[in-house]
């Protein structure tokens, strides 16, 4: 693992906070290039190159592709200029879900597309996954809107002010002359979708990914709604803002799970909170008080399963299951004796039926905690994310595998996930 400037051991906090000092002095909240705020779009970004090249993290959710799959996409992509097209039709609400589907359902705007029906467009990309039945998109122009740019354009200075705080080099450079290129044209191909259809409501997962999308509303005085995809926390360089300054191209509203999300991080300035809750999570009805379950993550599972490992050695009494992230693949690993490998069926029907739930910084720990399973966050990177549950003692940290069998239970699970009211609120929001 690389050492920081200082000659200490980088963590994920240490590398928020030499982000946020960067982001502080050099004003970039402030800097514009070519009429676009360049910082919010290559931020969260640069905090990934960031952990994957000080080694604390792998990829978050690698996307792998064979020559033949490559081939397949750009077909798909010519073929989708027709069979897909989102400027046909007529409607006054965009959904943009989220590109995850296990079992083929995407449970983030699930809900809410029912309840919008027909007047909805529903723009959902084959890049990254397998589109919804009957959306629409514009993949074609997403892959071409950043193969023509520059190699390397001026950073501010942000390389070498990172580099002295963490002791890493990211291509701030190269990452900016690709991404503001490519934002600025997509923005463009935006604006003129969303005035076709005269939308007046645009919803959207993962709005610090989609940022060409929520700047064209912005432009066009479009109300914004992010529906929350994941765990929020002081931590999470797409929603934290330290002091909530004016970000550029940022929501109008974030619509939460529960009531911890609505304050956790300090969101940019003028972006409101609301809870809808969560429809998705299944009741647990019986627990088994022998099963113990790892939840993987690309970016520490090879750690986290030397964990699994030393709690199977240590109880052995216990059934021990790793389980996969959806974006990981069972031959990523070797499997060691007394712990049980889990790639079928559903994560959360996994959680309602165990007692013990170990993990980092997964979702599906929140998750967990609302089915009523006894919590320890495994201390490896990234464990920062659960500081206030762990605080809160709704979680504890653990650094022995003796520990496990004395994790709590969540006292107030309804803080995480509060029962649904989004059809309620959807409506509202029309």
């Amino acid at each position: 693992m690389t050492s920081t400037g200082n000659g200490t051991e980088p963590t994920v906090a240490g590398l928020c906070r030499a982000i946020w000092q960067v982001e502080r002095e050099l004003s970039l909240l402030d800097w514009r290039i070519d009429g676009v705020s360049p910082w919010p779009v290559i931020r969260m970004r640069i905090f990934h190159e960031l952990t994957r090249r000080t080694g604390i993290h792998g990829a978050a959710h690698p996307v792998r592709r064979t020559p033949y799959d490559k081939a397949r996409l750009v077909a798909r992509h010519v073929t989708g200029l027709v069979t897909r097209n989102p400027f046909l039709g007529s409607y006054d609400a965009l959904v943009v879900p989220h590109p995850r589907k296990p079992g083929g359902v995407e449970i983030y705007t699930d809900e809410l597309r029912k309840a919008l029906g027909t007047q909805a467009l529903i723009l959902d990309s084959g890049i990254n996954g397998t589109p919804l039945p009957g959306s629409r998109n514009l993949d074609f122009f997403t892959s071409a809107a950043g193969a023509v740019h520059k190699r390397q354009v001026d950073d501010r200075g942000i390389s070498t002010a990172l580099r002295e705080l963490t002791g890493v080099s990211v291509p701030v450079g190269a990452l900016l002359a690709r991404e503001v290129p490519k934002h600025q044209r997509l923005r463009a191909l935006y604006r003129r979708l969303l005035r076709k259809h005269r939308i007046e409501t645009v919803y959207v997962v993962v709005g610090y990914f989609h940022q060409h999308i929520v700047g064209a509303a912005r432009d066009l005085g479009i109300r914004v709604i992010e529906l929350q995809h994941g765990a929020i926390s002081q931590f999470h360089l797409g929603y934290s803002y330290p002091g909530r300054p004016a970000v550029a191209d940022q929501p109008d509203e974030l619509w939460c799970f529960g009531s911890y999300w609505t304050d956790v991080a300090d969101l940019p300035a003028g972006m409101s909170t609301a809870v809808v809750g969560a429809s998705y999570l299944p009741k647990a009805e019986r627990k088994d008080p022998r099963l113990a379950v790892f939840l993987s993550q690309g970016t520490i599972g090879a750690e986290l399963l030397h964990v699994a490992e030393s709690v199977a050695k240590e109880d052995p009494t216990l059934d021990v299951v790793f389980r996969l992230h959806p974006s990981e693949r069972a031959s990523d690993y070797t499997i060691p004796s007394g712990v049980r490998l889990s790639t079928e069926g559903s994560t959360l029907e996994l959680l309602a039926a165990a007692t013990y739930q170990v993990g980092v910084s997964t979702t599906a720990l929140f998750e967990g905690m609302a089915l009523g399973c006894r919590t320890a966050v495994a201390n490896l990177p990234g464990h920062e994310y659960l500081e206030r549950p762990i605080t809160s003692g709704h979680a504890l940290l653990m650094t022995k595998p003796t520990q496990l069998t004395s994790a709590p239970l969540c006292s107030t699970p309804e803080a995480y996930y509060a029962p649904s009211n989004l059809r309620l609120a959807a409506d509202q929001a029309e």
